[in-house]
């Protein structure tokens, strides 16, 4: 099978990992991919974005499946422009991807189809919204109705705080995707991410792991894409897993369909779990990111046909998805600055060394300079990643690997994990 691979970042760089084990892969092109991802497979210097070129680029080396990574191509169009083009596509259409895309669409859908989650309200002005939360008590929740790669989240601990939050949204901090806002119910618990696979009909379940979104040890400071990652989470008991899928996986994937938008990808919901009932946090139309690190190092089955079966209605006939025992972690190595104004440029060393038994480096945010120094290019730049016997031995590896990577100006967080230890 000749696959295509949309995306640059360490998802992406860890599917190409996972795709490049399968037997039935007989050529992987990734665009634009990154320095990580070039190691393995061949890249294409098109944007993730650039529906239009990578139509054509599918066509020329006439992929069997093209395999979407990030949010933003699936919100231009790419799985509607290979439909047309008769290319099998691991990927939502626009329509399918608002679950992701629009905030205000998720929430809607949440309420039409009875699904567990927070109480919330929709503003494009100011006024409204405020007045709006006055009917909460602190802390506030806040969030850009669009894409804002996982930054668009304010949790405010008092009411001048989430003030501030919806005028700086409204405001136009983040362009388009916050000209509106949603205000929800803060839900206390323990957050964890469930993952499932859908071909617009069936679902299967894809595991589970937990992030850590602040941007500092302690889960202090600003909301960021993930600091890092560990699978499987202790929180998510098959209890719950079960009457999440059946409370929320399956009745969202029936109702995307019946409302003329089947999914057709991955669907990750974010669920807050308290006194071992889970509520809808969002979903994300998507593999998460470092989450998909962690998954694709436990995961024993080989990928591509489960992708290829999500991309052409055949999941029905998939057997259960095989894992391994071990735990795995995932640190994220960020610039400095990261995640308001990653500081780009500063040069990393140390990638190409010995990091040690169970370790798997995955580039987020690089590139090589024309001297061929590796350099920071983006806000979360490494993946540090590892397998162990248990969580205490993934971690141990993990950070005995970051330390042997020299870049002065990265920082991360020493907590990873620190939920489940």
């Amino acid at each position: 099978m000749k696959v295509l691979l949309v995306g640059s970042g360490g998802r992406e760089h860890a599917l190409a990992w996972k795709l490049a084990q399968s037997p039935l892969l007989t050529r992987m092109v990734a665009a634009p991919g990154n320095p990580g991802i070039e190691a393995i497979c061949e890249i294409r210097p098109i944007s993730p974005t650039d529906v239009a070129g990578l139509v054509v680029l599918a066509r020329e080396i006439g992929a069997d499946l093209v395999v979407v990574g990030p949010e933003v191509s699936l919100e231009a169009g790419l799985a509607d422009a290979l439909a047309q083009a008769g290319v099998p596509c691991f990927g939502h259409s626009r329509a399918a991807a608002r679950i992701e895309t629009s905030k205000a669409f998720s929430k809607d859908f949440a309420a039409r189809h009875h699904l567990p989650t927070a109480r919330h309200g929709t503003f494009e002005a100011a006024e409204p919204a405020r007045a709006f939360l006055q009917g909460f008590t602190p802390p506030y929740v806040i969030k850009a109705d669009g894409l804002a790669a996982g930054k668009g989240v304010v949790i405010a601990a008092t009411l001048e705080e989430a003030r501030a939050a919806v005028d700086d949204m409204l405001g136009g901090r983040f362009g388009q995707a916050g000209a509106r806002v949603v205000i929800e119910e803060f839900m206390a618990g323990e957050e964890v991410s469930l993952f499932a696979l859908c071909d617009g009909e069936t679902t299967l379940l894809f595991g589970e792991a937990q992030d850590h979104k602040r941007a500092y040890d302690g889960d202090k400071g600003p909301n960021t894409g993930g600091m890092g990652t560990y699978s499987p989470a202790p929180v998510a008991t098959p209890q719950v897993v079960a009457r999440a899928e059946a409370e929320m996986i399956r009745p969202t994937a029936l109702g995307m369909a019946a409302e003329g938008a089947p999914l057709r990808g991955v669907l990750y919901a974010g669920l807050m779990i308290e006194n071992g009932a889970p509520r809808l946090v969002e979903y994300n139309a998507r593999f998460g990111d470092p989450e998909c690190q962690v998954l694709m190092l436990r995961l024993r089955s080989d990928l591509l046909p489960y992708l290829l079966a999500a991309a052409t209605g055949g999941l029905k006939a998939m057997p259960p998805l095989a894992w391994r025992e071990e735990a795995a972690i995932c640190v994220v190595l960020a610039a400095p600055g990261y995640p308001d104004a990653p500081e780009k440029g500063s040069v990393i060393r140390g990638t190409e060394a010995d990091l040690g038994e169970g370790v798997a480096l995955f580039h987020a945010g690089t590139a090589r300079r024309e001297d061929g120094a590796l350099i920071a290019t983006g806000g979360r730049v490494l993946n540090v990643c590892a397998l162990g016997k248990d969580l205490s031995q993934a971690r141990a590896r993990a950070y005995a690997a970051v330390a042997k990577i020299d870049w002065p100006e990265g920082f991360h967080r020493t907590d990873i994990g620190w939920r489940a230890l």
